[in-house]
Formats: structure tokens, sequence, C-alpha cells
């Protein structure tokens, strides 16, 4: 799921993390990462879903107008199934896109490490400076 490649011991621009916090912090950016694809990922389907209702919803309308001028089995079974499909599509969007639950854990990573980057610069700063 991960399209970047990992960081080697060989690559000089990502030198092997031996300290633990580093690893962790490593650890945590991966797994914000996976919650970002996944968030995309779930925007796409989503974006989808509505493009596929809004077709099926016209074609609804369609079928019905017909159905009233012919009585044919055939445009029932349609109507029966682009029904169905609309039930499937709505149930797939009534569940959210993110909850505030899905995205605590990042949002408090992300201000942590975040917080922790501009201290220890400040601090870095000041002993250069």
């Amino acid at each position: 799921m991960n399209s970047t490649p990992e960081p080697s011991s060989s690559d000089p621009a990502h030198p092997a993390s031996s300290n633990p916090e580093e690893q962790d912090f490593e650890q945590a950016l991966l797994e914000t990462e996976s919650y970002l694809q996944a968030l995309k990922e779930r925007y796409q389907q989503i974006q989808q879903d509505r493009s596929r209702q809004a077709e099926l919803q016209e074609r609804q309308k369609q079928v019905k107008k017909e159905l009233r001028q012919t009585r044919s089995r055939q445009l029932q079974d349609e109507l029966r199934r682009i029904q169905e499909e609309l039930e499937t599509i709505e149930l797939n969007l009534e569940s959210s896109l993110f909850t505030w639950g899905s995205l605590k854990e990042p949002f408090w990573q992300a201000v942590r490490f975040g917080g922790l980057g501009i201290v220890v610069g400040w601090i870095l700063k000041s002993c250069t400076g």
C-alpha cells in the first residue's frame, strides 16, 4: 500500500535509525501515511458512488415513465434491480467519510512530533546563535 521505498542502511540520505525514538517516529509516520492513503481511497469511492447514484436515479425516472406506458415485466425487473443498487449505494454513502475517532491518533501524533520539531529547532537555534 505504501508507494515510497523503504530507507536502507546503504542510502546516505536515509541512515539506519538506531534510536528507539526515531524508530517510533518512523513507525508513526508510516501509520499516518497509511491512514491518509485509506482516506484518499474512501474519498474516491464516495465520489464514484455519488456519480453512480445520480446515473441510477436518472435511469429510475426513465424506467418509471416507461413502466406507466407499458406494463413490461422486463422493466419491472430492471426497476427492482435499480432500487436494490440504489439502496446499497445509499448505505455506503451513509457511512461517514471519517470520524474524530479515526483521526484522533494521527492528529495528536502530528501535533506531538510537529511541536517536538519546533522545540528542538528553537533549542538548536539558541545554542548556535
